[in-house]
Parts: C-alpha cells; sequence; structure tokens
C-alpha cells in the first residue's frame, strides 16, 4: 500500500473542504454498503448518508484539521484507518467547536468511506 500518511492528509483534505463548500460533493466517497453513526443514529448508504450531511440545520461551516492519524487495517485487505481531531466554526460562531471523527476508508478501484 503506498504512503498510510499520504493517503489519510489527501482524503482529509479533500473531505473536510467538500464538506465546508457543499456537503453533496461527498456522495462520491460514499458506497452502498457505507455505514455512519451520527449522534446515536445509524445510517446504511451513501444517499442516506448524503441525506443527513446535507440536512444538517447550520448554513455555514469551516474545519480547521489539528491531527490526523492513520493505521492500515483489515489484514488482507487495503484498508485505512483515520482519526481526525480540529476546531469547527459554524454560521455567525466566533468561538470554535472541538470535533473529532474517524473513518474507516477501503481501497475499491481508489479508496472509499466503508464506516464513518
Amino acid at each position: 500500500m503506498s504512503n498510510i500518511n499520504e493517503i489519510a492528509k489527501q482524503f482529509v483534505d479533500y473531505y473536510y473542504q467538500a464538506f465546508d463548500a457543499d456537503r453533496r460533493n461527498l456522495a462520491p466517497l460514499y458506497r452502498p454498503m457505507s455505514m455512519m453513526t451520527w449522534e446515536n443514529t445509524s445510517l446504511q448508504g451513501g444517499d442516506a448518508i448524503i441525506e443527513k450531511l446535507a440536512s444538517l440545520p447550520f448554513q455555514r461551516v469551516a474545519h480547521k484539521v489539528t491531527t490526523i492519524d492513520a493505521q492500515q487495517s483489515l489484514p488482507g485487505v487495503n484498508a485505512i484507518i483515520i482519526l481526525v481531531t480540529g476546531q469547527l466554526l459554524v454560521d455567525e460562531e466566533t468561538k470554535p467547536q472541538q470535533f473529532s471523527q474517524t473513518f474507516q476508508l477501503v481501497e475499491d478501484g481508489g479508496f472509499f468511506v466503508y464506516n464513518d
């Protein structure tokens, strides 16, 4: 597998730039088997995940990533688990909130988000 940290950084940079610009642009990163849990709600499939992300009650968001930790996961499969921490501002807020997010990427002709 290529350098895991480079893949993780490229993914994280793309993910949060797209999230901050238009969350619907994240659709190509998810597949029908992708899963997300958001505040105790489990979602499966790219359509359900994008619908949830697009329905979030804020209009503007800006992420500032502080750390990206990545490890290879799933023996025998090209998969990476990524933990991201940072700060975010939503709408007119001036005091950043802390956030953390974990992704598991699986390679399938390119990486996709299997778990979010």
